[in-house]
């Protein structure tokens, strides 16, 4: 069993459901905390993903299933605020997934720490840094040198997943996971691409992060001259998070199971032996349930899908109910990105309840 210190998953990660109103001050509660990173997507409309965070400030958007520069809004349009307990959208401007009249829309939220700090570890120069240590998350901001370097975290602990993306300019979003490829940090995959994994020294240099830094090569999806960066870092936590691989079998109706030692509150899965797939998400709030797991693309912008039985939220993990190439093609590797609603077993080791 997995013991955890995180009992309250929920005061690190949530999902919110609402519906927009398409005005101004449109205010969301019930997070349970104010959230650092947000990532909205509206779930009856063919609209781009939406992602914000606090260090780069609420007005910085930039879309999960685009390679597209950071987009500056105005003020009053699109998100306004990150709130005690939730935050603030407004009129649409740029983005249908904040705040659309009459759709239901999700976001996902994960705290960090504010607006972050100045960083000196590493050898890129001072950067500005939010962790969240406890739930191991940082947002992570820099100027690129055009060379080799590295760039502090502050997890305090090995990152097993990294998110990049030049904020300046169409540079593909560069994914890296301690599961990728036959070597740990040699590969890379892209988050708006249905790609495969693809070997790459310019992005990582070939250097697995450390518990202080992380490293980038010279390309420009990751450490242009000049341009702007953002990343961000998640280290896993035993009963609360999980970043791992499996291998699909291919079957339609006793398909992998994956341990997590949690129930899952959010999944983000991506098969990265082959090219064509797409990175599939879940959470547990869109859902009735099992195996009724509704998806939606990370690298597209289709409404949400509710008629494919995808896979079953277990109490300790995951099971795949779908031969879909996707997420359970046969011999294929699968990565994931999982967080929870509850441990399997808490440090007060009170056991969740099986869904």
């Amino acid at each position: 069993m997995s013991y955890t210190n995180i009992n309250k998953s929920s005061l690190h990660f949530n999902s919110k459901l609402f519906t927009g109103n398409g005005s101004n001050g449109n205010a969301q509660t019930g997070v349970g905390f104010q959230p650092d990173m947000v990532w909205l997507k509206n779930r009856d409309a063919g609209t781009a993903h939406v992602l914000v965070d606090a260090v780069r400030g609420q007005n910085k958007v930039t879309m999960p299933n685009s390679a597209s520069a950071e987009t500056t809004t105005n003020a009053d349009k699109d998100f306004r605020s990150f709130d005690s307990d939730g935050f603030t959208v407004d009129t649409n401007e740029n983005f249908g997934s904040t705040n659309t009249n009459g759709n239901n829309i999700v976001a996902w939220c994960w705290k960090a720490n504010g607006a972050g700090s100045a960083n000196t570890d590493g050898t890129i120069g001072s950067h500005t840094v939010s962790a969240n240590t406890t739930a191991g998350f940082s947002i992570v901001t820099w100027t690129g040198t055009g060379d080799v370097r590295t760039i502090g975290h502050g997890l305090g602990a090995i990152p097993h997943f990294i998110m990049i993306k030049n904020r300046s300019s169409g540079d593909s979003w560069s994914v890296g996971s301690h599961k990728l490829g036959d070597e740990d940090w040699t590969d890379k995959l892209y988050l708006e691409s249905s790609g495969a994994v693809s070997d790459d020294n310019t992005t990582w240099n070939d250097t697995a992060p450390t518990s202080s830094v992380f490293t980038v090569g010279s390309s420009g999806n990751v450490n242009r001259n000049n341009d702007v960066y953002m990343a961000y870092c998640f280290s896993e936590k035993v009963g609360y998070s999980k970043f791992g691989s499996y291998i699909g079998n291919d079957d339609n109706g006793y398909g992998t199971f994956v341990y997590t030692g949690f129930k899952p509150a959010f999944l983000l899965i991506k098969n990265s032996s082959d090219s064509g797939e797409m990175w599939e998400m879940f959470d547990n709030k869109r859902i009735g349930y099992n195996p009724k797991n509704n998806r939606f693309y990370a690298n597209g912008s289709d409404a949400e899908d509710t008629s494919a039985e995808r896979l079953d939220l277990l109490s300790n993990g995951f099971k795949l109910r779908t031969n879909g190439s996707h997420i359970n093609e046969g011999g294929d590797k699968m990565i994931y990105m999982a967080f929870a609603e509850a441990p399997l077993v808490g440090s007060n080791n009170i056991p969740c309840t099986a869904r």
